[in-house]
């Protein structure tokens, strides 16, 4: 049977602080949890998912359904995911008052996948993925108002304001791609460099169910099935590639299964807990020399594909509500973390109006950052030294010298 580690990664936005049983008092940066319902933080936790968190293809095991966790983790996740989600929620009304323009996806309802995969990585594995980002970039350390500023075109945004909603980059995530399916033969390159450079790391090279019938995709798990490479293929299956119903677009909805010659694995992403055991396992699976895997997390996007689809012309109101209401990614792991007594519903609330209070102090801080400066409109397009003599303009007075 594969043994799973346990890595507890702290970001510099991970919310601490003491809430007493007289009062709750505001969350400081400096110290570790203190609950009333914690003796101690770093105390670990049994819990036992359910059966039908998996499900295998090609595989003799199966990850563990039994997660020993500390309350510390526990923790860090729910925080990250109700940081996301508040940060998500302004976005979406930062672009409804026309302060954040062009593309915008939104990651609500899909908290899950990035928290669950991030605290089952450790710093030499790499994450790549397609435009639907911002909950990716925050947990691999970009402020929040470092992202918010990008979706504003902000000088100080993640990406100097040049990227936004689509192009976003952080320490071992390589983005945030616009083109659809073509992040997957890219993290399969990222994938080669680790084999070549002898590196104990895997990639995640994620890509949504609407990407998944190019034929880049299938070229690149040739690719990696060929070489053996530490690739872990992720179909976010969030059930419509735009607007289109994944019945209605692909022959087999199975995306597990679609390796073929690749093993393959279902998650249901709708739980972290799932997503970083089934990650776990996936990892040590590829880095042992077993070559690539397919992982599907079976997820659900609350909004529509981007901020131009309002999401209820091909589905039903009732239906989002439904999943809201069954399977929220935040609402299971309060419920998890109450029954299992890390914290009190009380101290999980208290938590969540810290995030508002994080997300609305940053949003302030991006609407007061200012725009980037001209010059920066000719950085970044080629290695510093290799730059031609010009890059012509639309007109010979917009023409760039470099020399």
């Amino acid at each position: 049977m594969i043994s799973f580690c346990t890595t507890t990664k702290t970001t510099t936005n991970l919310l601490c602080g003491i809430i007493s049983s007289a009062s709750k008092r505001a969350f400081s940066t400096s110290v570790p949890w203190q609950f009333t319902s914690t003796q101690n933080i770093k105390d670990n936790v049994h819990i036992t998912l359910p059966e039908d968190s998996f499900r295998m293809f090609k595989l003799d095991q199966s990850p563990d359904l039994n997660i020993d966790i500390s309350k510390e983790q526990l923790l860090d996740m729910y925080t990250k995911m109700t940081t996301m989600r508040r940060m998500e929620m302004t976005a979406d009304g930062m672009y409804k008052a026309k302060k954040i323009r062009g593309f915008c996806h939104l990651c609500t309802g899909q908290e899950a996948v990035s928290v669950g995969m991030y605290a089952a990585i450790e710093e030499d594995d790499n994450v790549i993925t397609a435009y639907r980002c911002h909950g990716f970039t925050y947990v691999h350390g970009g402020t929040i108002t470092s992202i918010l500023e990008e979706l504003m075109g902000k000088r100080n945004g993640i990406s100097k304001g040049k990227g936004g909603s689509m192009h976003m980059f952080a320490k071992s995530f390589f983005g945030g791609n616009g083109i659809v399916g073509a992040q997957v033969p890219l993290g399969t390159g990222i994938a080669f460099t680790q084999k070549y450079l002898g590196l104990p790391a895997a990639t995640f090279a994620l890509y949504g169910d609407g990407a998944s019938n190019q034929g880049q995709v299938f070229e690149a798990f040739n690719m990696a099935a060929l070489w053996k490479l530490p690739c872990v293929f992720v179909c976010e299956n969030n059930k419509y590639g735009m607007g289109t119903s994944d019945k209605r677009s692909s022959a087999s909805t199975e995306y597990y299964t679609r390796g073929d010659y690749i093993p393959g694995i279902q998650v249901d992403g709708m739980s972290a807990l799932a997503v970083y055991r089934a990650c776990q396992f996936a990892k040590e699976y590829t880095v042992s020399g077993n070559g690539p895997l397919v992982m599907e997390c079976r997820t659900y996007r609350y909004g529509g594909h981007s901020m131009s689809d309002p999401g209820t012309t091909y589905r039903t109101r009732e239906e989002i509500q439904q999943v809201r209401s069954s399977a929220d990614p935040l609402m299971g792991m309060k419920e998890l973390l109450i029954q299992h007594d890390v914290a009190t519903e009380a101290e999980l609330k208290a938590i969540d109006k810290e995030a508002r209070k994080m997300v609305d102090q940053a949003e302030k801080e991006a609407e007061a950052s200012s725009d980037p400066d001209m010059s920066e409109f000719w950085t970044d397009i080629y290695v510093e030294g290799s730059e031609p003599n010009v890059i012509r303009g639309r007109i010979p007075s917009e023409s760039h010298h470099y020399r």
